[in-house]
């Protein structure tokens, strides 16, 4: 019966379904607390009222924001999808910076720190991403070529591998390694210590990545490679390989995204990168939020640069996948 109507009435089913959702908007955002606090501020003769009625001014300000942000949808639903794209990322970008903004920052602060941090902190963390990504790509791809072995003992030397760097934490692997290592004789630096625990830890999740993006390769592309003559590491190198990449390449570039964040751990051994650097200079004059939402931002720049990147190698293998 309700179906029926639906279809007899779709106009009027839509105008009752937006009308719902700014109702379901306004009890979500009445129930998270909204403050009407900025309504004094847009509307001061408003004050006193909102004063003396906390009640319907929480619920006024859950209405008038439910209100707006349905405008908002309703104009961005008249733009193309890039545009929306863009507006979206706009007006997020934007909400961000004022929630910023509300913690009363000392941007002279940020200004006279920030290029020490730029220059010293993301130095440091891109020399030990970039290293710490080689290393762990080479791991990855021996590892996944262990996993898929008949032999015992090669398989039995990788999933034992695998296992214990993935059940540990990374940042316990970074003590082990940092601390460990010189109780049996070999003293190892901080930075080559950070470097060995994110290749290690990083490495062991991607031989899993690429172990599948291997098994995603049907047999008969070996068996037709074999044919042809090619040797085993050919048929890995010219046939296999270059068609899992396609299903490698978008999990290992959330990896070296999440590698990046991860070398903020490197920090408890003495590293100077951005982490260490943020608190260091953060405490100088007790500026503690600054530092850290600066060096959150910068985090979030390079982690986009890579986004990009990903992007663009994505976009290079998958054109071999068009037909």
């Amino acid at each position: 019966m309700i179906a029926k109507l639906i279809l007899a009435h779709p106009d009027a089913s839509r105008r009752l379904g937006a009308f719902l959702a700014l109702l379901l908007v306004t009890a979500a955002l009445y129930l998270l607390g909204v403050s009407p606090d900025w309504i004094g501020y847009v509307l001061p003769g408003s004050v006193d009222w909102l004063t003396q009625h906390p009640s319907y001014g929480r619920i006024l300000s859950a209405f008038l924001i439910a209100m707006i942000l349905a405008a908002n949808w309703k104009a961005l639903q008249t733009l193309s999808r890039f545009q929306q794209i863009v507006a979206v990322w706009v007006e997020l970008f934007a909400l961000l910076m004022l929630f910023f903004y509300s913690f009363d920052l000392s941007f002279a602060f940020i200004a006279k720190k920030i290029g020490f941090l730029i220059t010293q902190g993301v130095t440091t963390t891109l020399y030990i991403s970039a290293i710490s990504i080689v290393i762990a790509t080479v791991i990855a791809l021996i590892g996944a070529i262990a996993k898929l072995s008949r032999n015992g003992v090669v398989y039995g030397l990788a999933t034992f591998y695998t296992s214990l760097f993935r059940g540990l934490p990374l940042l316990m692997q970074i003590y082990i390694i940092y601390l460990g290592l010189p109780q049996v004789g070999y003293v190892i630096g901080a930075v080559p210590a950070g470097i060995l625990a994110l290749s290690l830890c990083y490495g062991a999740y991607m031989t899993e990545i690429f172990r599948a993006g291997i098994e995603s390769i049907s047999r008969g592309q070996r068996e037709g490679a074999t044919a042809l003559g090619l040797s085993p590491s050919q048929t890995m190198v010219l046939v296999i390989l270059p068609q899992a990449m396609r299903v490698i390449i978008p999990p290992t570039g959330n990896q070296f995204i999440a590698m990046l964040k991860d070398s903020s751990l490197v920090s408890v051994v003495g590293v100077w990168e951005i982490m260490y650097l943020a608190r260091t200079q953060g405490q100088t004059e007790f500026r503690h939020i600054e530092m850290l939402i600066t060096a959150s931002m910068i985090y979030w720049a390079l982690s986009i640069c890579l986004e990009y990147i990903q992007a663009r190698v994505e976009e290079r293998f998958g054109r071999f996948n068009v037909r």
